[in-house]
């Protein structure tokens, strides 16, 4: 008896340590950087599923950054990426909006900051996929990212690569 209560103390001690790292590890890429300070009361909004956990990590970061932060859930983010003409295959899974721009995928601040600066005549910029080591995906950043400038005409071309 006393041997099977070691083994489900040892198996929830091993499950605590375990979702503690995936927990701490989807904070992947949750470091604010001094540019962010230029977004500091700024309103956004995060479209996302309901189901998505990476999305509601993104929506931290942003805070984390001193942006105002409204999460919408949606069960149709085709819908979103349509309205807001986000080509296929530059498509993450969740969209942010800036004013006039939106925010495609796990962006870092800096990219952000960049946009909010410099104002160029873009419709959004977008990181597609869901690279690992992003802001609100878990690990470590392996490389370097394309941030794509997207148009209201549907081009894409780099924005920043970071």
């Amino acid at each position: 008896m006393g041997n099977i209560r070691f083994k489900h103390i040892l198996v929830l001690v091993g499950v605590l340590f375990i979702g503690g790292i995936i927990y701490l590890s989807g904070r992947g890429g949750s470091a604010v950087p001094a540019e962010a300070a230029e977004l500091t009361g700024m309103s956004v909004i995060v479209y996302k599923s309901p189901t998505c956990g990476c999305c509601q990590n993104y929506a931290s970061y942003l805070r984390r950054a001193g942006l105002n932060v409204t999460v919408k859930e949606t069960l149709d983010m085709n819908a979103i990426k349509e309205q807001y003409k986000i080509p296929a295959g530059l498509s993450s899974c969740h969209t942010t909006v800036l004013g006039e721009y939106v925010i495609e995928g796990h962006i870092p601040v800096e990219a952000i900051a960049k946009l909010v600066k410099e104002r160029p005549a873009l419709s959004g910029i977008a990181l597609p996929g869901m690279p690992v080591g992003s802001p609100g995906m878990p690990g470590p950043k392996t490389g370097s990212w394309d941030i794509f400038g997207l148009t209201a005409s549907g081009e894409s071309d780099v924005f920043m690569t970071l």
